[in-house]
């Protein structure tokens, strides 16, 4: 299976969140992580006091730090990690990420966040190149994919959102060699 693309831009960073619960008009962004392409990377953890989903108790909430900021000052810390280029956001599954994003901003005019406003979904390239998109999901940290294109999945958290967004710049650095 070839997994190489030619990505349409240079211009972009990678984005991983992990919010309270898969419900977006209920949750909110517990932690975000954002790496450019030159390998920079940023990781916020953000106040917050209301409910979360069991699954995010089992998974996220242990893997967070105890150190959070507000979401005003994590907006601030963003648009000065991402800079005024407006690059086009990378995620795994850009639905959710995208759209807590744009939550954490407080808007959804493309023009008042620091990033172009069509997000790149890494799982739509997967499907568009003929792949199963849940093959780059690390279930295991045996999954063949991941062997196959030479990523060690052991040396990230999975469900952390800075591993997350690592693991999928290596990815896309492999794939578009």
């Amino acid at each position: 299976m070839e997994y190489k693309f030619t990505p349409y831009s240079k211009n972009v960073i990678f984005l991983d969140t992990e919010f309270s619960t898969s419900e977006p008009y209920n949750g909110e962004i517990l932690s975000i992580g954002l790496v450019k392409l030159n390998g920079d990377e940023l990781y916020l953890e953000l106040e917050y006091e209301g409910p979360t989903s069991d699954w995010v108790k089992e998974k996220i909430l242990t893997t967070l730090n105890k150190k959070k900021i507000s979401r005003d000052k994590a907006v601030k810390v963003i648009r000065r990690f991402v800079g005024k280029n407006r690059p086009y956001i990378v995620a795994h599954f850009s639905p959710y990420d995208f759209i807590y994003l744009n939550k954490l901003f407080g808007t959804s005019k493309p023009e008042q966040i620091p990033f172009k406003w069509v997000p790149v979904d890494f799982m739509s390239i997967f499907f568009a190149k003929g792949m199963n998109p849940e093959t780059m999901i690390p279930k295991n940290k045996r999954n063949i994919f991941y062997k196959n294109i030479g990523i060690d999945v052991s040396k990230f958290t999975i469900h952390k959102a800075l591993d997350d967004a690592k693991l999928l710049r290596e990815v896309y650095i492999k794939m578009t060699k």
